[in-house]
């Protein structure tokens, strides 16, 4: 009788210990990674250093790219938004000169400056007439009225700039901030000294009481159309210079020499 060879089956070997080490620490870094960037895209940018905040918030805004959530529904975080009124525009002419040169037309090219400056900053910029419906409840990080002075000669020392916020607001220390930042950024950059005759047309602008209130205003006065004509006819990128160095100043917290503030 023959004898039947009966083969075992190889016994399967033991997987080594360093293999699954690896596979779980592959694994936790992975998880690392994605809690990592959807803690990025969730913080408020005011949670983070000011700078590395708006460095992260700009970053990710300024190509548009969504922001993946657990659910892989696509998040888009929204750039901070500037509100720029274009004083006069869509209604009168404002102040004017014997020779036709008016205040809407210093005031359109100055807000169309500031506008481009501030977009390539990565901030959204609305340019708004001066009684644009939108300013019911508007909402913003800051709202600016770029408006300019008279053209006739009152003295030699009409000349120079004026900011000036609201008289009462839920937050003061905001305004105060916006105008001290206003004030040294556009002196540095104009060359202009700061005219202190604010007017009741400037502190009781109609906008101020149409906003929302948590938005954070101003109305800056460029320069009187009068001694002051050149740099507001010859160098309005320089006068939308200081108005975007002195909105970015605020935006990002930057320092004020003290002497400067209001």
């Amino acid at each position: 009788m023959e004898k039947r060879v009966t083969s075992r089956a190889t016994p399967s070997r033991p997987r080594h210990k360093y293999k699954s080490t690896f596979s779980y620490i592959q694994t936790v870094t992975i998880v690392a990674v994605v809690l990592a960037t959807l803690f990025t895209a969730w913080t408020d940018p005011g949670l983070l250093p000011s700078s590395l905040g708006g460095n992260i918030s700009f970053n990710f805004t300024s190509q548009g790219t969504p922001m993946p959530d657990i659910l892989g529904t696509p998040t888009f975080r929204s750039k901070p938004t500037i509100g720029i009124v274009a004083g006069h525009s869509g209604n009168d002419s404002g102040a004017a000169c014997a020779d036709g040169l008016t205040e809407v037309s210093i005031n359109q090219q100055v807000a169309a400056y500031v506008q481009k400056y501030l977009t390539e900053k990565g901030i959204e910029v609305e340019v708004l007439q001066e009684f644009d419906q939108s300013l019911l409840g508007y909402q913003a990080l800051v709202l600016l009225s770029i408006h300019a002075d008279s053209c006739d000669y009152i003295n030699n020392q009409a000349t120079g700039f004026k900011v000036a916020s609201t008289l009462s607001n839920p937050h003061p220390e905001r305004s105060a901030r916006l105008i001290a930042c206003l004030r040294n950024r556009y002196s540095a950059a104009t060359g202009l000294p700061i005219h202190n005759s604010i007017t009741n047309d400037m502190t009781y602008y109609h906008a101020f009481d149409e906003i929302n209130p948590e938005t954070t205003a101003a109305i800056i006065e460029v320069g009187f159309m009068n001694l002051d004509r050149q740099i507001l006819t010859e160098r309005p990128d320089a006068v939308a210079k200081g108005i975007t160095d002195g909105l970015l100043c605020f935006v990002y917290n930057e320092n004020i020499p003290a002497q400067n503030s209001p």
